[in-house]
Order: C-alpha cells, then sequence, then structure tokens
C-alpha cells in the first residue's frame, strides 16, 4: 500500500469495521462510497452552530447564504462551470425528473428523444414519462453485449433534425464503460438537440469538465464521491433560465435558484462542500487550497490507482473457470467497476457469502435493468474500486470468488 493510500485510509472511519472477525473491504462504492470524518465535522459544525433558513437579515441566516455560497462555488470548481449554473436537490434522480418536465413542455409529437441501453435508469425513465406524455418518438441506442460498449454508430442514426434531446451516461454503474460523451454531443448539437448527460458514476473516477464535454445539462450525486446524499445538476446558463421548470410563483426566477424546489438539505450541501475539499487534498501540496489544478492533481492520481488495481481485479477474476466477467476490458478507458456472475449461484447468494468473509459488493441490476436483460443472466456481482481500495483488498475478493467458484466456503 502506498504511504498516500495509507493516508487517505485513515480519513475514513468506516474502514476500522470487522464484521465475522475480518476487517471489512468495501466494494459498494458505485452504490455509494465511505464518507471521511471531514465531511461528518462540517456537517455537525453547521446544525449545532449555523443552522437556519436563508435569505433572511438575522446573523445564522446569513451565515448559512454564505455557506451555501461557498459550496456552490466549489461545486462549480468540480464541474468547471459557473456557480450560477449550479443547482443542488435531492438526488440525480429527482433533479432529472423535474428537469424533464421543464424540457418536455418545449417538446412535441414532431419531436423525438435519444436514450441509451447502457444507462442507469435514472436517465431512461424521466425521459420515456415525458415521451408519453407530450406523445415524443423515443429512440433507443443499442448496448454491444460482449464488449459492454454502446454502439456509437447506431447512435447516431437515431439522431436527426427532429431530435429534441440525447440523455446519455458518461459512465455505466453496472459495467465501468466510459461513453464518448463529446463525440456524442457534437453529434446532437449538429441536429440542434440539446444533451444531458448522467455523470454520477463518472464523477467519482474522473474530474467532470462540462466546458470540455460540452454538454448542456450534466447531473451527479455526491453520496457518490464521498459525500452526504445530495444531488448536483448543472445547466448551461442559457438553456437553464429558459426551461420552463415547474416553480411556485413566489420562489426566484432566476439560476440556478429557479430549479431549486423548496428548501433545500442545508447541511447536505455543505458535507458535498467538504466532500470536494477533501478530493482536491489528495493531490494538493499541504495547505493549498481547493482549486481546479488541485483537483486534477488529485485525479491523476486516482486514476493510476484505480488502473492498476482494475487490471489486477480483471485479470484474477478471468483466470477463474467458473466465472464470466462483463464490460469492457482494462486497456479501454473505463471506471474501476467490474461485473461477474458465478456459474450456478445467484448474484445474491454470491454476495451473501462474500458478506460473511468482510467483503462487501452489491448485486442485482442496480437500475441498469436493460444491461443486466442484454447480458441475459439473472443478476449481476457488481465489485467496484473507490479511492481507499488496496490491492491486497483486491485480491481477497478474488480469493473469496475463487473458494465460491471451486464450491468451498
Amino acid at each position: 500500500m502506498s504511504p498516500r493510500v495509507d493516508a487517505i485510509r485513515k480519513a475514513f472511519p468506516a474502514l476500522r469495521r470487522q464484521h465475522n472477525g475480518h476487517p471489512v473491504a468495501y466494494f459498494d462504492g458505485p452504490g455509494g462510497t465511505q464518507v471521511p470524518q471531514i465531511v461528518v465535522d462540517r456537517m455537525g459544525d453547521y446544525l449545532l452552530h449555523h443552522n437556519a433558513n436563508t435569505h433572511w437579515v438575522y446573523p445564522t441566516s446569513i451565515e448559512t447564504d454564505d455557506a451555501l455560497l461557498a459550496a456552490r462555488r466549489a461545486a462549480a470548481l468540480f464541474l468547471n462551470c459557473d456557480p450560477a449554473e449550479v443547482a443542488f436537490g435531492a438526488n440525480m434522480t429527482t433533479m432529472t425528473f423535474h428537469l424533464a418536465r421543464g424540457i418536455g413542455r418545449a417538446l412535441d409529437s414532431g419531436h423525438n428523444i435519444v436514450i441509451t441501453e447502457l444507462d442507469h435508469h435514472a436517465n431512461v425513465a424521466p425521459w420515456q414519462a415525458i415521451a408519453r406524455d407530450r406523445g415524443i418518438e423515443l429512440r433507443v441506442a443499442r448496448m454491444i453485449p460482449h464488449t459492454g460498449l454502446l454502439d456509437i454508430d447506431h447512435l447516431a442514426s437515431l439522431i436527426d433534425g427532429h431530435t429534441g434531446l440525447v440523455a446519455v451516461g458518461a459512465a455505466s454503474n453496472a459495467l465501468g464503460t466510459v461513453n464518448p460523451v463529446r463525440t456524442i454531443a457534437d453529434l446532437a448539437h449538429q441536429n440542434g438537440a440539446l444533451v444531458f448527460v448522467d455523470a454520477v458514476h463518472y464523477a467519482p473516477h474522473f474530474l467532470p469538465d462540462v466546458r470540455d464535454l460540452d454538454c448542456d445539462f450534466l447531473a451527479c450525486s455526491a453520496y457518490k464521491f464521498y459525500g452526504p446524499h445530495v444531488g448536483i445538476l448543472y445547466g448551461r446558463r442559457k438553456t437553464l433560465s429558459s426551461v420552463d421548470i415547474p416553480k411556485l410563483e413566489p420562489a426566484p426566477d432566476d439560476v440556478p435558484e429557479r430549479v431549486e424546489t423548496g428548501t433545500l438539505n442545508h447541511e447536505g450541501i455543505i458535507g458535498t462542500h467538504a466532500a470536494i475539499d477533501f478530493l482536491a487534498s489528495i493531490g494538493a501540496e499541504a495547505g493549498q487550497a481547493t482549486s481546479r489544478a488541485s483537483l486534477e492533481a488529485s485525479f491523476a492520481f486516482l486514476h493510476s490507482e484505480a488502473t492498476a488495481l482494475t487490471g489486477r481485479l480483471w485479470k484474477g477474476l478471468r483466470e477463474l473457470d467458473s466465472v464470466s466477467v462483463f464490460g469492457p476490458s482494462p486497456d479501454l478507458q473505463r471506471t474501476p467497476t467490474v461485473a461477474c456472475t458465478v456459474h450456478g449461484l445467484t448474484s445474491d447468494e454470491v454476495c451473501r457469502q462474500l458478506a460473511d468473509e468482510g467483503i462487501f459488493a452489491s448485486n442485482g441490476d442496480f437500475y441498469a435493468q436493460t444491461v443486466v436483460e442484454r447480458l441475459g443472466v439473472e443478476g449481476l456481482v457488481r465489485i467496484g474500486c473507490a479511492c481507499y481500495t488496496t490491492g491486497e483488498e483486491v485480491d481477497r475478493v478474488v480469493d473469496g470468488v475463487r473458494r465460491l467458484a471451486n464450491g468451498r466456503r
């Protein structure tokens, strides 16, 4: 274990947990990562000493306004956008349904929407709903089952001058596939379509850059990158200002508040700021403030570590005769999330038995239901590496799967 990974691990109290006499190895990060102490401390400090509602003139309300603005600026650094282009909400799914309703008001039966088979259904169901409500044609781009990649040629064939929106995931939460979002955005914009990007699984592993991706909207969730359960939505300022989003009449109509319905999760937003600061600290010099440069350095280090772990995990699982491994190979750009099945066992049985050994991995379809259907399996065992994962833990999970594949506990 490198000294830097050892220092990262010390920030996470959850890593001290034992189960059945085994230290817990958390491979469930794609469903939600563990949280460093700094996030909990900042949230607690806010609740205990600054808790108030917003936009009033007394001290704790002013302190809350200041803290939320600071968090918005931190999220803007994280996404490489203007703070006025960052909205907060309950989670990506809720925010996407809300946004989709507003976008749908500008579309009619002469339009189509393009989605993909590779996506989490949070980036499918909202567009299905407005297509149904507005009589819009829904077009679905194919996934290539044996590679886990999106069929870009098929997707391109679906986009035309009547396409109102293309919704695509930056990375598959089930298989770890990373999609060529900029290429897709260029195709969409050439035909006058908007682009919505689900970056929930992408953001923990690749520093988002909405300018480089050239998307109109991008959503992610802080609890996937070491923060609390808060959703983040980027919207290109001009576009976000014009979408007919449902809102209360007295509520602000300026961006980004026009997107944020009701009272927000203030402590969660402040915890999100802390999570971004934590990520920036991984690559920063001692005492260096959070900046785009410190975030880039952190993600460069994390990507290097993740690449090594993914190769080790992929190789170990692929060597097992009774195990099938799905998704892109490690030589392609991908996240450190590997999906597999063990012949003769359900994904539930595999993960339950791994849990007995202190290995926490997730099972099922992970709301990427279409992916599982296209692969023709009952469910997947999903093994996801995070910033605190070690090579020794990867060896533990491979050994655990090997024993199950050989019929031993």
